[in-house]
């Protein structure tokens, strides 16, 4: 057991660093890195001090700490999924006003 949690904790402090990485490049903003170092501080608690999880299963009104990390981690996962496809509608969007305009250019081009 001590092990994987060494293991977590090193890995968890390897995504965190990774993501100040991404921030200094300025491909992340900063709310989305503020929310990756409490992501990955959270699971480095989580795995050190596993007794931790009961005091949300309390919180929650679960029963057991596992459940309720289940879930939460099932509400953040459903919520990532609804932000890439947000975006990826976003950039279809883009995409195809992008490919109209260069199509009308091209037929403006012909002509002349």
């Amino acid at each position: 057991m001590l092990v994987v949690q060494i293991l977590i904790a090193v890995f968890a402090l390897f995504a965190i660093a990774r993501a100040v990485s991404q921030y200094k490049q300025g491909r992340v903003p900063r709310t989305w890195l503020a929310f990756w170092v409490f992501f990955w501080l959270g699971a480095a608690i989580v795995a050190v001090l596993p007794w931790t999880t009961e005091v949300l299963a309390r919180v929650l009104g679960v029963g057991r700490g596992v459940d309720a990390v289940m879930y939460v981690s099932l509400v953040v996962l459903f919520y990532l999924v609804f932000r890439l496809f947000v975006k990826v509608e976003d950039v279809e969007r883009q995409i195809t006003k992008l490919v109209r305009k260069v199509a009308l250019e091209e037929v403006e081009s012909a002509k002349d």
